[in-house]
């Protein structure tokens, strides 16, 4: 809802800046819906004078949640989704699903390989009408999409045949869900379906922020679901802590910290903020820990990524990013922990974008952690390196600053490049699947774009531009991200990531054409396009006499046997497909062709 105008004067519009409760999660919300609320477990306990004048607690439940209500065997989450919210069950019952559905049933690609054979058909019988589809929509077995007043839904028939007895777990009202992806931004990681008829509070992340910010209780429960259900599995997937005893890994579990840094809908700022020179862009960005403060625990990325930099000047210069599962502070703690002379944090640690760190205290870190590490002295380095690797980041006058060869958990490097500098400002950093193309090599030949569009229907899923540093264009296709943020909003789950693969995908019979997707992605990566029939009719929609519209992008030629088709057909190797989440991957592309 757009704020009202104020008045105007010749040159501009002067209107109210719009404020945080501006855009409410729940347009249906009334004041006799937060009584409601408020009379009920967790809020009737809620201390109202914890919350800030500002974001008071009736506030906070009328403009971030909402109540929905949902049918008999309606998906209210899917595994693998990325969810921005968590539910609190009001009444009725929904039933977790304890084993993974398959796609068809959840409204995506089945990721069937499609065989050389069929791959030459399509090819061949491709129509020559751009975005053709077939009028009538595929049947499927157990899935329905309902597009109701309520918004998208997908309804399962036959849940109980689906999940068996013992596939599914029931909760009921008053219990939470949900609440791991809302606060993590990580894919759900299970399907939730309304057993009968059931009445939900959604809460939307910042609403669920808030509450846990100034109700303890609220976050000790949450915190407690968390650590029941996650923290272990995920200390456990650390590398250096995978040989730890149990009694370790639950002695960690119960001191570490689970936080959060920078704007959980980061993209949305994300044009404005590259506009701005490096040394304002950094003072942006949110602080985890700080050079020269003292170091009180040992950070494990747990999603999203961050910068590691150094005081330079009156400025900061960038060593490199830290993505999940990176490690910050081990140096220095390790260093503390052999020495007298004890050290601050020698660099600082900022958010880019959105970043959720585990964050174990430093005494448990001596306590079960080093002793384990100290066994095996491969992992960490001698107090004559460490020493070293501090020493010579004490002369900030140097154009790069120097130490040893980063080992696995340290996160130093060697000083950032261009290049780094570079994909950082323009987030190419999220990519697990850039298109690069060396300029040098490229002819313009546009092979690249005919066989994409060959593959996928004579519709060429990517455009041939973007930004471009030193003689380096990275391509406007669909990156398939590490934090995809296009995913997070999708009523009908049509676009989702293969578990196996990692390929973010649409399917088409699910996608309703609301946009979303094509709105968050922050790279202008998908397209909403207009459909057609195979004779070349525009596709109409039935109620609103508009044309049908659906999303497209770049599947990484998913499901086809020799994909990509863009990489493979240059015929002088100047495109790759290629992660950049970690710069060693282009480092190594680049490297290759000096040497060749």
């Amino acid at each position: 809802m757009a704020p009202e105008p104020v008045r105007s004067t010749n040159n501009a519009v002067i209107q109210r800046r719009p404020q945080r409760w501006s855009e409410p999660f729940g347009v249906r919300m009334t004041a006799s819906d937060v009584e409601r609320l408020l009379a009920i477990a967790p809020f009737r306990s809620m201390d109202r004078g914890r919350f800030p004048k500002l974001v008071p607690l009736r506030g906070l439940l009328l403009n971030d949640t909402r109540v929905s209500r949902y049918e008999e065997g309606e998906i209210i989450i899917r595994e693998g989704d990325y969810g921005h919210s968590a539910f609190l069950i009001l009444s009725g019952e929904v039933d977790v699903s304890l084993r993974g559905l398959p796609p068809r049933v959840l409204g995506r690609t089945s990721g069937r390989q499609q065989s050389w054979w069929d791959a030459f058909l399509s090819s061949v019988g491709a129509p020559r009408v751009r975005e053709a589809r077939d009028a009538t929509p595929t049947e499927r077995e157990t899935v329905t999409v309902r597009d109701e007043e309520r918004g998208a839904r997908v309804f399962l028939q036959d849940v109980p045949g689906l999940l068996g007895d013992d596939g599914r777990l029931t909760l009921g009202a008053g219990e939470f869900f949900g609440e791991l992806a809302a606060l993590s931004r990580t894919p759900r990681t299970a399907t939730v379906i309304a057993k009968g008829p059931c009445e939900l509070l959604e809460i939307r992340w910042q609403g669920l922020r808030d509450l846990l910010r100034h109700d303890p209780a609220l976050r000790s429960h949450i915190h407690e679901l968390y650590r029941s259900n996650a923290l272990r599995v995920h200390l456990r997937e650390t590398a250096w802590l995978k040989d730890l005893s149990d009694e370790a890994v639950r002695q960690i579990a119960d001191a570490t910290t689970f936080e959060s840094y920078g704007e959980f809908d980061w993209h949305h700022d994300f044009n404005k903020e590259r506009s701005l020179d490096v040394r304002d862009r950094i003072a942006t960005e949110p602080v985890i820990a700080r050079e020269g403060d003292y170091p009180d625990g040992l950070i494990l990325i747990r999603s999203g990524f961050a910068r590691l930099s150094v005081q330079y000047d009156d400025g900061h210069r960038t060593l490199e990013y830290l993505g999940k599962g990176r490690v910050f502070g081990l140096e220095e703690l390790v260093h503390n922990h052999r020495s007298v002379d004890q050290i601050p944090w020698q660099r600082s640690l900022r958010a880019l974008g959105y970043v959720d760190v585990l964050r174990v205290p430093t005494p448990v870190v001596e306590r079960w952690i080093l002793p384990s590490l100290e066994r095996s002295t491969e992992r960490l380095p001698s107090l004559d390196q460490l020493r070293l690797s501090i020493e010579s980041r004490g002369s900030r006058g140097e154009a790069t600053v120097r130490g040893p060869r980063p080992s696995p958990w340290s996160g130093d490097g060697e000083g950032v490049s261009d290049r780094t500098e570079f994909l950082v400002e323009h987030r190419l950093l999220n990519a697990t699947r850039a298109m690069v193309i060396d300029l040098d090599r490229c002819t313009r030949c546009d092979d690249c774009v005919r066989a994409c569009a060959s593959t996928h229907g004579n519709n060429p899923r990517f455009n041939r531009v973007g930004p471009i540093h030193d003689r380096l264009m990275f391509v406007q296709a669909c990156m398939h991200c590490q934090d995809p943020v296009c995913m997070i909003g999708c009523p009908t789950g049509a676009i989702g990531r293969d578990a196996d693969s990692g390929v973010i995908t649409i399917n088409d019979p699910s996608c309703i054409g609301c946009g979303t997707c094509a709105n968050s992605c922050p790279y202008h990566n998908i397209t909403m396009v207009e459909t057609f029939d195979r004779q070349g009719r525009p596709l109409v929609d039935d109620a609103t006499s508009q044309p049908i519209v659906k999303a497209t992008k770049c599947d990484f030629c998913h499901g086809r046997p020799s994909a990509p088709a863009c990489q493979n057909a240059c015929p002088h190797d100047a495109l790759v497909r290629i992660d950049l989440t970690e710069p060693t991957e282009l480092d190594r592309w680049l490297s290759k062709r000096r040497t060749a």
